[in-house]
């Protein structure tokens, strides 16, 4: 079993910054994954960057450039960057872990990011 739990999210202008933070605690030497999706209203929820335990990122074309993941692994934290940010970005944001050999999927709670003049 792992947890996860975001923190960062608010309201920003077009432009601005955000740093979202994700904790795990639990089972944290399984996990094999990390990564942060994020689902606007009325659309899917969508992978927008991934860190694996060996350091490789990927990142979904809309943000590369602008997000930026990174994972301590002293503090067991995620953070997910966030630069130039546009109303497009606005969405909540959820913290996504693959864990053990099957890599079974855990979901932290969400947190809101909204960004609006």
């Amino acid at each position: 079993q792992v947890q996860l739990v975001e923190s960062g999210g608010g309201l920003v202008q077009p432009g601005e910054s955000l740093r979202l933070s994700c904790a795990a605690s639990g089972n944290i030497f399984a996990i094999n994954v990390m990564g942060w999706y994020r689902q606007a209203p009325g659309k899917q929820r969508e992978s927008v960057a991934l860190i694996t335990n060996g350091g490789t990122t990927n990142y979904v074309d809309s943000v590369k450039g602008r997000f930026t993941i990174s994972r301590d692994n002293a503090k067991n934290t995620v953070y997910l960057e966030m630069n130039s940010l546009k109303p497009e970005d606005t969405a909540v944001y959820y913290c996504n872990a693959a864990v053990g050999r099957l890599n079974a999927i855990y979901w932290g709670q969400g947190t809101q990011v909204t960004v609006s003049s």
